[in-house]
């Protein structure tokens, strides 16, 4: 059996999709296509009796083409986006998680629901009972509240958290780019692709560029460093791949050779709160 054999044995899935995977760069508008295929791909997973997590970008996005705006000049203005995007967002994904028979659930988070004792176990509490109820989270930062001091500052990084919090076996992050190079290879054509990490050492991790190809979306290479790095130690597998087909997905799980594969290496003091007071410092 290969190392991506073990993929086909997974249980808790958490997948994080950015917002340039949801949004027609022209209009900013969803694109309504793409997201039901994601819908389709995932509600497909949830009926092999898995439990499943989406961590989704896209509210700031929907909420300032709904307004007919392009630009945000202010917080202010983010977090009113954010408050008409993700009420449309969560809408339209309930409405296509119900044509195909599951049962979607909003999760809005700030660092404070981590970092607060309580919030984290009552978080977690509300995660293992929609599982239990066969219920598909939905999980975005709240950027309606956040401010600088409680965001998370990115989905690749929350997403990790919550499959930390959450004791998934798999985090698929869903990007622009096929997965971890060398170098940026939309800058250099010698760049090397790196399909397998099983250690993420200090070299790997300088090898990162937090550059994004993309106008909608926040997170860079670095983000998703260091999302593995909190993944692999809380004892979840982590792939990065390309997300211009969703069902990359299917394939991921199916044990194809996609994507840069980062092997879960648990660390027995792991401890979230570690992970979390270094963020904005790393």
């Amino acid at each position: 059996m290969s190392v991506r054999d073990l993929l086909k044995t997974k249980k808790r899935i958490v997948v994080k999709v950015g917002s340039s995977s949801l949004i027609h760069g022209e209009t900013g508008r969803p694109d309504l296509d793409r997201i039901e295929k994601l819908v389709r791909v995932l509600a497909d997973i949830r009926n092999q009796d898995k439990d499943i997590v989406l961590v989704s970008s896209g509210a700031i996005a929907v909420g300032k083409s709904a307004l007919g705006y392009k630009e945000l000049h202010s917080l202010q203005e983010k977090q009113a986006f954010a408050a008409i995007g993700q009420s449309k967002l969560i809408m339209l994904y309930q409405r296509l998680f119900a044509e195909y028979g599951q049962t979607a659930a909003q999760v809005l988070m700030t660092k404070n629901t981590m970092t607060d004792n309580v919030n984290r176990y009552n978080a977690r509490n509300t995660f293992n009972e929609l599982f239990l109820l066969k219920a598909i989270p939905i999980v975005n930062e709240n950027d309606t509240v956040t401010t600088y001091e409680i965001e998370f500052g990115d989905n690749d990084t929350l997403s990790a958290l919550v499959a930390a919090l959450i004791d998934a076996d798999l985090l698929i992050l869903l990007s622009d780019i096929e997965g971890l190079y060398s170098d940026d290879p939309r800058r250099n054509p010698d760049a090397r692709f790196i399909s397998y990490v099983e250690n993420l050492d200090d070299h790997l991790m300088a090898m990162a560029k937090d550059t994004t190809g993309s106008s909608v979306g926040t997170g860079g290479m670095a983000t998703k460093l260091q999302a593995a790095r909190i993944a692999s130690a809380a004892g979840c597998d982590m792939i990065i791949a390309k997300s211009d087909d969703f069902h990359v997905i299917r394939d991921i799980m199916e044990g194809g050779d996609i994507g840069t594969y980062f092997k879960a290496d648990k660390k027995e003091e792991f401890f979230l709160l570690d992970f979390i007071s270094m963020l904005g410092r790393t």
